[in-house]
């Protein structure tokens, strides 16, 4: 028996014949893994600043009769994702009990996980992996304060990987002078979670003026830097903690380092055997 489509597919399938209204809701649908749906049709179109009237409108261009049928598929999924989680705590909870840190800390890491998994468009994940695999376009990258770690390790596997990718600077001062050397052939990837930094949405919005691709990574909430990038992912990064996490962050950073490597084999093998015959003659590391 086929499966029935999800509601989140069926969203993205009937994007280029929806209003800018129903665009609207479908943003406040796709945001924290359909939860949303779950309100009475007023708090929804409150929660989207639309009326009710295309509350039903995008339900009927769904399939749906209106709004209680498409409410009852969206409640199925996120049944259904509760039944089957993608990771359990039993094995550190025999270690640790539930109310200690190590116990509340991976058990939100592992909610982000799944929250960030559920959200992920494989298609646009594809399509991403396309670009930073190109070995004629100029990748360079930057992360704002919390985030630039992240930036530098997605920065240092790619530079093995293949050529022509570069970090920026962490002064902004000095952006200028690469974005000299942005155009069409460029992708500028970019971390901003919040606090959203102006400096990096003035930096990706004179990219895109440069003719650059900004591929974003950012929070569940999204930097304004969404408006301009062409490729945006979302990670969810709460925990019991004053400081957000990016595990589910880097989580998509080493799929990409993996999606790079395997596109990029052959050309990579030579890079990488060259560069070891250079750590060797210079004799950076102990037993070389």
């Amino acid at each position: 028996m086929s499966r029935k489509p999800l509601v989140r597919d069926l969203l993205k399938a009937r994007q280029a014949d929806l209003t800018a209204a129903e665009r609207k809701l479908t943003a406040v649908l796709l945001q924290d893994s359909m939860v949303g749906g779950l309100q009475s049709i007023t708090k929804l179109a409150e929660s989207a600043e639309v009326s009710t009237p295309t509350v039903i409108r995008l339900a009927r261009k769904l399939g749906f009769d209106g709004y209680t049928g498409l409410q009852e598929a969206i409640r199925e999924e996120i049944a259904e994702r509760i039944k089957q989680p993608l990771a359990k705590l039993d094995l550190v909870e025999h270690r640790a009990p539930r109310e200690h840190i190590v116990s509340r800390f991976v058990n939100a890491a592992l909610g982000n996980i799944n929250r960030t998994l559920e959200q992920l468009d494989l298609g646009e994940f594809d399509k991403a992996a396309e670009l930073l695999s190109d070995p004629e376009r100029q990748l360079y990258f930057v992360g704002g304060r919390i985030t630039r770690s992240n930036a530098h390790y997605f920065f240092n596997h790619l530079q093995i990987i293949r050529p022509r990718v570069l970090l920026l600077d962490s002064s902004p001062s000095v952006w200028p002078q690469s974005l000299l050397d942005m155009d069409g052939q460029s992708t500028l990837v970019i971390f901003d979670i919040r606090r959203y930094e102006r400096e990096l949405e003035k930096l990706a919005n004179l990219a895109v003026k440069q003719g650059a691709n900004v591929l974003l990574f950012t929070d569940q909430w999204g930097s304004p830097i969404e408006r301009c990038a062409a490729h945006c992912f979302r990670c969810a990064v709460e925990v019991p903690s004053s400081w957000d996490s990016t595990l589910a962050m880097n989580l998509l950073v080493e799929s990409f380092i993996a999606e790079v490597q395997s596109r990029s084999s052959r050309s990579s093998e030579e890079r990488i055997l060259t560069l070891e015959r250079m750590i060797g003659e210079s004799n950076i590391f102990r037993g070389v």
